[in-house]
């Protein structure tokens, strides 16, 4: 063998799966063939900038990257959303969605070009061989070790290694050659762009009270989402101090062809978001780049083989950047990946892992997709989406997230336990999360009253907040099970109570009428929702609960 591993592509997939082998396997020989000719530009090459909790505890924890973090890029203070698109000239008047101090579990807003710069001399230091300009033709499968063909310069060279891993992005080098891409029925297209200077959103309004409702700048280092009809508007600070503004958008809303050149994105901001646009105005004039990206979702029909090799990051599957989830899917599939090469190092049979890996990677994306999927078309609807992201979040942070921060995506007896039995936990989330997403597409054709002058922080509801600190407790393998199993059953009264409080609402239903939140249908008549609430398997409403979802909804907010 020339190599052990040798990864394609020396993006962020790339470069953190060869330090996580590396930081267990310092003898492990480790060769990467990146395209570029140089260094990753500064620039807006990447869709979005930040990460959530997962792909945090990842890069801090697992990667040990955290003081390097702390020193080079910003702190980021959670998500932050503004809803109400029909006030977007005064956003004093927007429903607000965010923090209001500091969140316990830090994340990041990351500037990828100077990150991926600093982690290529990081690994060069501890001996990975990184090769820029390379342009790999062929590879050739063999059990006694896979044969790389690639070009430098116009020269050709040749390898030998044992492992090859694709990180090369939506070029998707193996995807291709083994045929293996797979349709993925979600359809949003992405511009971006940087402008020099630190765009402060405190600044967006003359009224003190809203100006000052948070320490100066506090609101600037949170993700931000400007929410309307099939779209969502972002706003990212940088560490460099330039701000990476985006538009993310559904194709039946918003026709690409409106937006995809730097003119055309300011024409649309100014229609559909004219305050953000009136905004940038001042910033044109040091536009330092643009970017645009159709079809972002895609899908994949591997991930990892057994005759050693694996997909990662975007060359496998990438759903949306709503949630700033990519960093969350490079960690799992670096993790998944590395478990395996590391295995197979020290010659243990992977067979089994392999399949288990794989089919959990799987079904996990595959749980993931309804979050997005024809979900675009409620982005107007305040009080929809106010309750639909406090859900997203808690299924979030109460069993991936709990899992991936114990180390319990590589614990094969975990992973039994979750996701192999036929009403396992695995099993029953996907369920009641497509569900959950069914309801929320229901009730926004139902009803779309308008709100102002609210803010929600999600850490004044109870059990999201706790959801959200248990994410750091360190748990045993049972108890890690038990807490998992537990936390689904907060999830299932979560979402009974959602459809009770609707249900009532809309159907004049009882408040206290019993639901099955695997069965149940807003489109169902009254009747029909009274004799299901018979069904033994319906929940009563869990009063613990009760006073938690009142503060969910926008009538019992106090405006501001």
């Amino acid at each position: 063998m020339d190599t052990d591993v040798t990864i394609l592509g020396g993006g962020l997939a790339g470069l953190t799966l060869a330090l996580q082998l590396k930081k267990s396997q310092p003898n492990i020989t480790i060769r990467v063939l990146e395209l570029r000719k140089s260094s990753a530009p500064t620039s807006a090459h990447k869709v979005g900038e930040s990460t959530v909790e997962l792909g945090t505890h990842y890069l801090r924890e697992v990667l040990g990257l955290g003081s390097y973090l702390d020193q080079k890029h910003l702190p980021k203070q959670g998500l932050r959303f503004f809803f109400s698109p029909e006030a977007k000239e005064k956003i004093e008047e927007r429903v607000e969605l965010g923090a209001r101090s500091e969140l316990p579990i830090p994340s990041h807003q990351i500037d990828r070009g100077v990150f991926e710069n600093d982690l290529a001399q990081k690994l060069r230091d501890i001996g990975v061989q990184f090769e820029f300009g390379s342009v790999v033709r062929t590879v050739d499968f063999s059990e006694e070790g896979h044969r790389v063909g690639y070009y430098q310069k116009g020269t050709a060279y040749e390898l030998i290694t044992r492992w090859l891993v694709d990180t090369s992005g939506r070029a998707s080098f193996l995807k291709r050659k083994l045929g293996f891409e797979k349709k993925l029925e979600h359809h949003v297209n992405a511009v971006w762009f940087r402008v020099e200077g630190e765009i402060d959103v405190d600044d967006w309004s003359d009224v003190h009270a809203w100006k000052t409702q948070f320490s100066p700048g506090f609101r600037r280092l949170g993700t931000l989402h400007f929410m309307g009809k099939g779209y969502w508007v972002w706003f990212i600070p940088l560490s460099t101090g330039n701000t990476s503004i985006g538009i993310v958008a559904d194709p039946r809303f918003h026709d690409f062809s409106s937006l995809n050149s730097f003119e055309k994105a300011m024409q649309w901001l100014a229609l559909h978001e004219p305050l953000c646009a009136q905004k940038i105005q001042p910033y044109t004039t040091n536009v330092l780049d643009f970017r645009k990206l159709k079809q972002l979702a895609h899908h994949s029909g591997r991930f990892y083989s057994n005759d050693r090799w694996g997909v990662v990051g975007e060359s496998a599957a990438f759903l949306d950047p709503f949630y700033s989830p990519g960093t969350d899917f490079i960690a799992l599939g670096n993790t998944w990946l590395s478990d395996l090469i590391l295995r197979d190092f020290k010659g243990e049979d992977i067979a089994a892992r392999t399949i288990i890996y794989e089919r959990v990677h799987a079904a996990f994306f595959q749980s993931w997709v309804p979050i997005y999927q024809n979900q675009y078309a409620l982005f107007d609807n305040t009080q929809v989406m106010v309750v639909k992201i406090l859900w997203d979040w808690a299924v979030y942070w109460a069993i991936p997230t709990l899992l991936f921060t114990n180390a319990g995506f590589t614990n094969i007896e975990v992973l039994r336990a979750l996701f192999t039995a036929r009403n396992s936990v695995g099993i029953r989330l996907a369920k009641l999360n497509s569900k959950m997403q069914q309801l929320f597409q229901d009730w926004s054709k139902k009803d779309n009253q308008q709100y102002h002058y609210r803010f929600i922080d999600f850490f004044d509801v109870p059990f999201i907040k706790k959801l959200h600190m248990d994410m750091n407790v360190r748990h045993t393998e049972q108890t890690l099970i038990d807490t998992c199993t537990s936390n689904l059953g907060v999830l299932e009264d979560m979402a009974a109570a959602v459809f009770q409080k609707i249900s009532t609402d809309l159907n004049n239903t009882p408040e206290d009428i019993k639901c099955n939140p695997y069965t149940m249908n807003l489109n169902d008549s009254y009747d029909q929702i009274m004799l299901q609430s018979n069904d033994k398997n319906a929940l009563s409403r869990r009063i613990s609960l009760i006073n938690d979802m009142e503060l969910m909804w926008l009538e019992n907010k106090m405006a501001v």
